[in-house]
């Protein structure tokens, strides 16, 4: 007979059987990495549009929405494949692989001559986001005990949302270099070499820090087969049918606010007569707000949902997310100064909340065994979400109105909500020992 392995903990989370205090650390340090040089992309880009390519402001909507598009077709194409090395070789390796790639990105993107040339790099960033963003919410699942998962998700939250504004605070960068004496090509240049070696550095603590393996013995894996079909087949518990919506809308909100909060600030500042790299910066700084309010609500959050239900702590969270969205209706101008602050706090709460009820439900559900290709098929569900609602906003964006994506996005939250609520009635979730 063997005995149970011991249960660590790291601060007021307690790990699972064998996670050792070393892995949730490591974990914690490439989270706050994660999200920060997945998005800066978008800080990257705007800049490369307007101070290297030159394209015209009235284009930047929907060529932004298009190469978001086409990253999304190839995450869709590679989210699976991902999932299941990840059940069958383990997690460590594919999550530091997608750092590589990101490295990789950066190098190139100021390189671009042209915008067909950002299409091409967005391939590698598309295999970048599956390897890093599925890594991340696996072993975000696999380390922390049920009693700690809403604590251990929202902790998550906190650092990541540090990370966001650490690495999109980057965004200032360009502006210091060309004040320094630098050209606008080669302050882009050295900023995107910056994220690049940081990204490097993360893939190595990655391999080092992280827990290899996976959660169960080599021998009781699942095949191939069974795992490609088992992530999507799960869809028989409308719970986790319900995680899979919610990751629809908790990718498509994370990048709507990520690339189109940051162009409503550059356009309007290019607007009102600032130069490129100045614009980009309050663009940027619109969207660290969110973040920062994001970082301060995370920590409230999580243990609210850890006593909650988790299908009604979703349920909740679609409520503040579609409050934020449905707020900009009431403001004109993202660079109005005064209360429009309020605003992008709103937007940063609701972003959070759905990313972690979502990560949340999904964590409790997945069962252990086909756990990275039911992950896959979370984030194939949150891939389509950022494929169509950043397709659709780009265009919405140019010829509507700046405020229409997140409209869109609102009636989403709300659509949710219901469905959530229905869930909750029709399909409760079983008694769960949150002790444990």
């Amino acid at each position: 007979m063997t005995s149970e392995p011991r249960q660590y903990r790291i601060g007021f989370i307690t790990l699972a059987p064998g996670i050792l205090p070393r892995h949730g650390w490591s974990l914690l340090v490439a989270a706050f990495f994660s999200i920060g040089l997945m998005i800066f992309i978008s800080v990257g880009q705007t800049y490369v549009l307007n101070a290297l390519l030159k394209v015209p402001i009235a284009q930047q909507g929907s060529i932004s929405g298009d190469l978001v598009f086409w990253t999304e077709l190839i995450t869709l194409a590679l989210f699976m494949p991902a999932g299941i090395l990840m059940d069958r070789i383990g997690r460590r390796s594919i999550y530091a692989a997608g750092f590589l790639l990101l490295a990789l990105t950066y190098i190139l993107y100021p390189q671009a001559s042209s915008v067909d040339d950002l299409y091409l790099y967005r391939i590698l960033y598309g295999g970048a986001v599956v390897c890093v963003a599925g890594g991340l919410s696996t072993v975000m699942v696999d380390y922390p005990a049920e009693c700690s998962r809403g604590k251990l998700v929202a902790l998550l939250g906190v650092v990541s949302g540090l990370g966001v504004a650490f690495i999109q605070g980057l965004g200032a960068l360009p502006q210091a270099l060309v004040k320094a004496g630098w050209s606008e090509q080669q302050a882009g240049i050295i900023t995107h070499l910056g994220v690049a070696g940081l990204a490097v550095a993360v893939a190595l603590l990655i391999v080092l820090g992280l827990k290899g393996g996976t959660p169960v013995h080599k021998r009781d894996r699942p095949g191939v087969r069974e795992l490609f079909v088992s992530g999507f087949a799960q869809v028989r518990n409308p719970r986790i049918l319900l995680a899979y919506c919610a990751a629809f809308i908790a990718r498509g909100d994370q990048s709507v606010n990520a690339n189109f909060l940051i162009l409503w600030g550059t356009t309007a500042g290019i607007a009102a007569g600032m130069g490129n790299a100045q614009a980009v910066k309050q663009g940027t700084f619109i969207f660290v707000m969110t973040q920062i309010a994001a970082l301060v609500w995370s920590p409230i959050l999580g243990p609210l949902i850890d006593r909650l239900d988790r299908v009604t702590a979703l349920a909740v969270c679609m409520v503040l997310a579609a409050i934020g969205n449905f707020s900009l209706l009431l403001l004109d101008n993202p660079l109005a100064g005064g209360l429009v602050v309020v605003f992008f706090i709103l937007i940063g709460i609701g972003q959070i909340s759905v990313y972690l009820g979502a990560q949340s439900l999904i964590g409790q559900e997945a069962p252990k065994r086909e756990r990275g290709s039911v992950i896959g098929a979370f984030n194939v569900s949150g891939a389509i979400g950022i494929l169509l609602i950043t397709w659709i906003g780009g265009r919405l964006f140019d010829h509507i109105d700046p405020r229409a994506p997140f409209i869109v996005v609102g009636v989403i939250n709300l659509l949710l909500f219901a469905g959530s609520v229905y869930v909750r009635v029709k399909a409760p979730s079983p008694p769960i020992d949150r002790d444990e």
